[in-house]
């Protein structure tokens, strides 16, 4: 049925909108789609407001961190559910590093404001035009974004990492 469905999404986006976009499923039957930073507001409303598809649930706003994509370093990734349709669809935007901003869905989903805010704490992501863009769960004075991999891994052969230090 989902194949279905991504076909008959891709062809109305384009016809609604223009949009001309790919949309694949993956193993487990949840749409895919990739869009550019200045399309995720228009693209998300409609499909909020189309009566035919229905995108009425934002279930989760995640961000990624990829520092070997030059210029598309970070990653916000969107899960929309179709009630109606009983569809899922995970669109992904992608951001440079030097400018981490994407508008803000708090107009569309109330929920996303919390979702953004925790994306923004630990991914430094700028949510333009979100109403309290603040830290969620990390202290107010912390400069960096701890998701981000910017920090070299623990070593694991350190002196102070032995076992007879900890009694074993």
């Amino acid at each position: 049925m989902t194949t279905v469905v991504s076909k008959d999404l891709q062809l109305k986006l384009n016809e609604a909108i223009g949009l001309s976009c790919e949309i694949s499923e993956d193993a487990f039957g949840v749409l895919n789609m990739e869009l550019p930073v200045n399309q995720i507001f228009g693209v998300v409303l409609f499909l909020y407001r189309d009566e035919e598809f229905g995108f009425n649930f934002l279930t989760d706003i995640c961000g990624v961190h990829y520092p070997q994509l030059k210029g598309r370093e970070l990653c916000v990734v969107y899960h929309l559910q179709s009630m109606q349709r009983r569809c899922r669809l995970r669109i992904k935007v992608y951001v440079p590093l030097e400018k981490p901003e994407i508008p803000t869905l708090c107009g569309i989903y109330g929920s996303a404001n919390w979702m953004e805010r925790e994306t923004y704490d630990f991914y430094g992501i700028q949510f333009v035009g979100h109403p309290n863009l603040r830290r969620i769960l990390n202290m107010d004075e912390m400069t960096e974004f701890p998701m981000r991999k910017e920090f070299p891994l623990e070593d694991p052969n350190r002196e102070d990492k032995m076992d007879y230090q900890f009694g074993r």
